[in-house]
C-alpha cells in the first residue's frame, strides 16, 4: 500500500474492529483507535474475523497500529468512524485538532444525521456519509463474526473511488449511492428492530421464529413507513421486498414467513442486535438515533408515532435498572396498549 493510503479506523467496537481486521486482512496499513480496554484486549489476542459464509482471517497482535486518542489518526488519508451516534460531536471535535485538509472521513454509524455532525466541524474535510447493514457479533476476545448478508454503503463522492479497491480486495464491497439518505432512511426501517430484538433476550434468528416478535416488528415498520410517506420520504429498498411490503411479510404463518425469509436474507445463529449488547453491558444505546428520529419525525408534522414512543420508553427504563426479559406476546400487547 502506498503510505498516502493509511486508513484510520475511530471507534474500535464490533463494526470498527470487523471492518479494520478486513482491510488490514487485505494489506492495508490500519489504526485501530478504541477504549484502552479494547486496545489491551487487542495487543494481548491480536485481531480474527469470520462471517456466515465462513470466511476467516487473523491479523496478529504484533502487525496491529492501535491508540487510544485523536493523534492516532494524524496522517490517515481515510477515518472510518463508527463511534455511537451520541459521541459524534465530541469525536468530531477531537478529530479537528489532527486531521489535514482534505482528509477522507466515512461515517460508518447508525442513524441518519452523523455525517451531518461531523462535517460542521470537519469543513477542510471530506465528509460522507455510509452505512453498515449487517451485524457484527463478538464471539472472544478480539474475534469478531459477521452474522448477517450486506455490503457496505457510502454517498457518491470522487474522492471514495480510489478506495473500492481496497475494499474489494478486502471482501468489503463498498457500493456509491447519488441519494444516500433514502439508503439511511431504509436501514433505519429495519434497525426499528433493534429494541424488540434487545428487550426479547433472543438471538434474532430465534426471535424471528416467534409470531408475537414479528407483529411487534410490523407494528413499528408500519407506523414508520406511514410517517415517512406523510413526510414524501421514499426509503431504499433494503431487502428483496419493498419497504411497504415488509410488515406483511412479518405477519405472515410462521411456516411461510420462514419459508420466504430464508431466500430473502442470511442470518447465522450468532446474530443480534447492538442493542441488545449495550443493554448486556450497560451501556446507553443508539435508540434515540433509530426509533427516536421517527417519534420526532412524527412530531414535526404534527402527528405521532406511539409504538416508536413506547420502544424507546421501554429501552431508556432497561436502561435505567428496570430490564425485564419480554415474552412475545406481553411485548406485543405493550405495544398495542392505548
Amino acid at each position: 500500500m502506498n503510505p498516502d493510503d493509511a486508513v484510520c479506523v475511530y471507534g474500535a467496537g464490533h463494526i470498527g474492529c470487523y471492518v479494520g481486521a478486513r482491510l488490514a486482512a487485505a494489506g492495508a496499513r490500519v489504526t485501530l483507535i478504541g477504549r484502552a480496554r479494547v486496545v489491551d484486549e487487542l495487543r494481548r489476542n491480536g485481531l480474527g474475523y469470520s462471517d456466515y459464509l465462513g470466511r476467516r482471517g487473523e491479523v496478529p497482535a504484533a502487525a496491529l497500529q492501535l491508540g487510544t486518542g485523536p493523534e492516532a489518526a494524524a496522517g490517515a488519508a481515510l477515518v472510518l468512524v463508527c463511534v455511537k451516534s451520541g459521541s459524534t460531536a465530541e469525536v468530531a471535535a477531537l478529530l479537528g485538532t489532527v486531521l489535514a485538509p482534505g482528509t477522507v472521513v466515512l461515517s460508518l454509524q447508525n442513524g441518519l444525521h452523523n455525517a451531518e455532525v461531523l462535517a460542521r466541524r470537519l469543513p477542510a474535510c471530506a465528509v460522507l456519509a455510509g452505512m453498515v447493514p449487517f451485524n457484527v457479533v463478538p464471539l472472544a476476545p478480539g474475534r469478531y463474526h459477521q452474522a448477517t448478508q450486506g455490503q457496505l454503503d457510502a454517498r457518491r463522492h470522487e474522492a471514495l473511488v480510489r478506495w473500492q479497491p481496497l475494499f474489494a480486495r478486502a471482501g468489503l464491497a463498498l457500493a456509491l449511492h447519488d441519494d444516500m439518505p433514502a439508503v439511511q432512511w431504509g436501514k433505519l426501517l429495519l434497525n426499528l428492530n433493534n429494541p424488540i430484538n434487545a428487550l426479547s433476550g433472543l438471538p434474532i434468528r430465534a426471535m424471528l421464529h416467534d409470531t408475537a416478535f414479528r407483529r411487534c416488528m410490523a407494528l413499528a415498520q408500519q407506523e414508520a413507513l406511514a410517517i415517512l410517506r406523510a413526510a414524501g420520504i421514499r426509503p431504499a429498498r433494503m431487502t428483496p421486498l419493498p419497504p411497504r411490503w415488509v410488515p406483511a411479510l412479518l405477519r405472515l404463518p410462521d411456516a411461510l414467513f420462514l419459508r420466504l425469509a430464508q431466500r430473502m436474507l442470511a442470518i447465522d445463529p450468532h446474530a443480534r442486535s447492538s442493542m441488545a449488547d449495550d443493554l448486556d453491558k450497560g451501556r446507553v444505546s443508539e435508540v434515540d438515533f433509530i426509533n427516536g428520529e421517527i417519534v420526532a419525525l412524527a412530531r414535526r408534522l404534527g402527528r405521532e408515532a406511539p409504538v416508536n414512543a413506547r420502544l424507546v420508553a421501554l429501552m431508556r427504563e432497561a436502561e435505567a435498572g428496570a430490564r425485564k426479559v419480554w415474552t412475545g406476546p406481553q411485548l406485543l400487547a405493550r405495544l398495542r396498549a392505548g
